[in-house]
C-alpha cells in the first residue's frame, strides 16, 4: 500500500511522530490506516523511530517518548532538521542588531544563526565554540572572542573551569544557546553532566537569552538540569513544535518565535 501523498520514508515517520505526540497514543492499525500503509510498514516505523528514542513502543501501538535521545557528535547532527534549523538560525540572527555583544554557544542550531551574521558592523561575538570561530573569523567588522577551556571533542566547544573563569571577564546584551531538551515541568536540560556548570556559566552572564532549538528537542527530558523555562526570554524554533508546549511556554512569560 501506498501512503497518500506518496511521502517518503523521512516524511512519513517526521509526520507519524507528530500524531502520535497529538494522540497521547497510537496503535498499529490507527498508524496503518492513517497513513494507507500497511501494518508491517506501520511496525518498521515504530521500530525505527523507537530507536531513534523518538517513540515508545508497547504491545500493538507507541506513546510519546519524554526521554531525550542521547545525542550524536555535531558532524553527524548537522544533517538533521537541516531546513528548520537554517529557519531558525536567520530568526534568531534577526535579533541581533548592529553594535550587540553577543554570546553565541556550540551546536548546529547556532552555527546556522552564526552563519547569518557576515555582514553585520560594530559586532562583538564572545563563544565557547570552535565552529562558530571558524565561521565568524572572515567577517572584517565582526570582533570575536575566543573562550579558553578544555575541548569536548564530540561538540567542538570548550567546556570545564578555564571557560567559566574567562565568563566572569565578559558580558553579553544578548546570550543565544542551543539545548538538548527542553520541558514545561522540566526545564532544560541537557545529556553531558560535565557541560552542565559551564552552561550555567553562560547563562549568568545575565543577557537577554535566547533559546533555539527544533521541534525535536520540545517536551523531551534528559540527564542533567540546567535551568527552568522561565530562565528564558525568548525560545525560536519551528512550526511543527507542538502546539500545546508552545502554549504552556508563552503562559510563562516567554516570547516564542516560530518559523
Amino acid at each position: 500500500m501506498e501512503a497518500k501523498l506518496a511521502l517518503s520514508n523521512l516524511e512519513r515517520q517526521e509526520q507519524l511522530v507528530q500524531f502520535v505526540e497529538k494522540r497521547g497514543r497510537a496503535t498499529v492499525v490507527e498508524i496503518s490506516d492513517h497513513f494507507t500503509v500497511s501494518v508491517a510498514t506501520a511496525r518498521r516505523d515504530l521500530e525505527t523511530l523507537e530507536t531513534q528514542g523518538r517513540l515508545q513502543r508497547f504491545h500493538g501501538g507507541a506513546k510519546p517518548s519524554r526521554k531525550a535521545p542521547p545525542e550524536p557528535p555535531i558532524q553527524h547532527r548537522a544533517a538533521e532538521q537541516a531546513g528548520d534549523k537554517q529557519r531558525i538560525g536567520r530568526a534568531a540572527a534577526a535579533l541581533i542588531e548592529d553594535g550587540d555583544t553577543v554570546f553565541l554557544g556550540s551546536g548546529t542550531t547556532v552555527l546556522e544563526v552564526a552563519k547569518c551574521l557576515h555582514h553585520r558592523e560594530n559586532l562583538t561575538v564572545i563563544t565557547n565554540s570552535l565552529l562558530v570561530l571558524n565561521e565568524l573569523s572572515v567577517a572584517p567588522d565582526i570582533t570575536v572572542v575566543g573562550l579558553g577551556g578544555m575541548l569536548r571533542h564530540s561538540e567542538l566547544s570548550l567546556i570545564g573551569h578555564i571557560t567559566e573563569q574567562a565568563l566572569t571577564e565578559v558580558r553579553a546584551r544578548k546570550i543565544i544557546i542551543g539545548i538538548h531538551a527542553i520541558d514545561i515541568k522540566h526545564g532544560l536540560t541537557n545529556d553531558y553532566l560535565p557541560e552542565t556548570k559551564t552552561d550555567r556559566a553562560i547563562l549568568a552572564q545575565r543577557g537577554e537569552v535566547i533559546i533555539v532549538a527544533d521541534h525535536t528537542k520540545c517536551t523531551r527530558v534528559s540527564t542533567a538540569f540546567l535551568a527552568p523555562v522561565t530562565a528564558i526570554q525568548k525560545f525560536v524554533s519551528d512550526v511543527h513544535a507542538l502546539p500545546d508546549f508552545i502554549t504552556d511556554l508563552k503562559a510563562k512569560g516567554v516570547q516564542v518565535i516560530l518559523v
